[in-house]
């Protein structure tokens, strides 16, 4: 007598499993609020004008280039996969930026859409070596990584200062909130964030991100485009780090090749702790912000503090993004149970 075939799920049984799957991915992102809370509030018990606006809009300001890498890396994740060239990619952004507009005199905005396509290339490319050759992502984006790195030392080995007023406008532009002040660099990151929340929960293409990686088998039973989702998350990624180098090249004023150096393990660390599961299909935008608030707020303590070692920052990021490993392999054994 034959063994059973299993049967195939429906897709009915399909979204029955992701729904139950997203619920248990508010776990995380809970626990995220709440560590956040409780880092403002010893903060503001321990420094005086802790929680002025301003101060809390500079954790916003300081970080907006690292808001976007996280919104971009956040898609790659989702779908189960990871982006190691996002630092790199964000300083051949620079690079870009400040090469072409000063050294050749090309208007500003035609620079900038031209780093911006030199991370599509590059994001779409390695989303090729993924999916279509099996090239495990973290090899995939590795030789990314070099690639990227490497290109900025072939446009300079120095760094280029740009003169051009519009990257110093765009710097020195301030937008009034009541007695404080954001920069546009800020509402670039939260129009990012808002746009990628859209994308990833009222649209297809979105629903598609989650499915391939909580399953890309039972994706692909479910006749949604694996291929094509699986290229345009790494896409996203590029260009979202091309674009968080424009940002940091508005801060800056130049192009640097080493700029960003580690800059994919901070991007990583505040996804992790935002919520978003190494494995994929769950997670959440809005995680991802406040996973990177979070390090900005640690930032602002070690700051305040004086006396400490900007390193402590790096050590307080570490143990938050074990314990959260932890707890998503916790929730991991549970979904499977």
């Amino acid at each position: 007598m034959s063994a059973p075939t299993a049967t195939p799920p429906t897709p009915a049984l399909e979204r029955l499993r992701l729904a139950v799957s997203h619920r248990r991915g508010y776990v995380p992102v809970a626990s995220t609020a709440l560590l956040l809370v409780v880092l403002l509030l010893a903060g503001n018990s321990r420094y005086y004008g802790f929680l002025d606006t301003q101060v809390l809009l500079n954790i916003f300001i300081n970080n907006a280039g690292l808001l976007v890498l996280a919104v971009g890396m956040t898609f790659v994740m989702l779908t189960g996969g990871i982006d190691l060239s996002v630092g790199a990619m964000a300083a051949l952004s620079t690079m870009i930026c400040a090469w072409l507009t000063e050294t050749n005199g090309w208007p500003p905005l035609v620079s900038i859409l031209v780093a911006l396509l030199a991370g599509a290339v590059l994001g779409k490319t390695m989303g090729h070596m993924v999916h279509d050759y099996g090239v495990q992502p973290f090899m995939a984006t590795l030789a990314g990584m070099f690639l990227a790195r490497g290109l900025c030392f072939v446009i300079s080995t120095e760094s280029i200062s740009i003169s051009d007023p519009f990257f110093a406008s765009a710097a020195q532009y301030r937008i009034t909130v009541g007695s404080a002040f954001i920069t546009w660099s800020v509402v670039i990151a939260f129009a990012v964030v808002a746009i990628a929340y859209t994308v990833l929960h009222y649209t297809r293409f979105g629903r598609g991100v989650y499915a391939v990686g909580d399953n890309p088998q039972s994706a692909e039973l479910m006749a949604l485009p694996v291929r094509r989702t699986v290229l345009s998350a790494y896409t996203v990624s590029g260009v979202c780090s091309a674009l968080g180098g424009v940002l940091f090249t508005f801060t800056t004023q130049s192009g640097y090749s080493l700029n960003l150096l580690g800059g994919e393990l901070d991007t990583i660390a505040a996804v992790v702790i935002g919520g978003t599961v190494l494995t994929g299909g769950s997670g959440y935008v809005l995680g991802t912000v406040l996973g990177v608030t979070v390090l900005g707020v640690i930032q602002t303590i070690v700051t305040f503090e004086g006396t400490l070692s900007s390193w402590w920052t790096k050590i307080v990021t570490g143990v938050l993004l074990l314990s959260f490993v932890l707890l998503q392999r916790v929730l991991t054994a549970r979904r499977t149970t």
